[in-house]
């Protein structure tokens, strides 16, 4: 009989994928909010115009530009930064499902995770790299 090594349980996936996803939304729900916080107080006189919409105007169209404003402690930078974090938080779900089926050595699983990843990854690279 051969005995396999197994280090955790599907339980202890699941709990793992859960905080993961749990720790990731708190972790930029609290960027989100320190950098909103940043911008209202270093913008409070501003006068802005709600008629015109300008998604250029504020020069965050790439990961390279939003970690610029964030080294420079940017709110706005720092706001997006948090939304980046958010979206990359599934993300990183995914690769953490795909190791953990490498390790199961369940291939099939870790094929599927390694396309869904590549699908997610392709389809964000022209949004955030711009």
């Amino acid at each position: 009989m051969k005995k396999e090594l197994n280090f955790y349980s599907d339980k202890d996936v699941q709990l793992i994928l859960g905080t993961l996803l749990r720790v990731g939304v708190m972790v930029s729900m609290i960027v989100i909010f320190a950098g909103g916080t940043l911008y209202l107080f270093g913008r409070y006189s501003e006068v802005i115009d709600y008629r015109v919409f300008d998604p250029h105007k504020t020069g965050l169209t790439s990961i390279a530009s939003v970690y610029k404003g964030v080294v420079h402690l940017d709110g706005s930078a720092i706001t997006q930064f948090g939304v980046l974090l958010l979206i990359f938080t599934p993300v990183a779900r995914v690769v953490f499902s795909v190791f953990s089926f490498l390790v199961e050595r369940d291939y099939l699983y870790v094929l599927i995770g390694l396309l869904v990843l590549a699908i997610i990854l392709v389809s964000l690279s022209n949004k955030l790299v711009g």
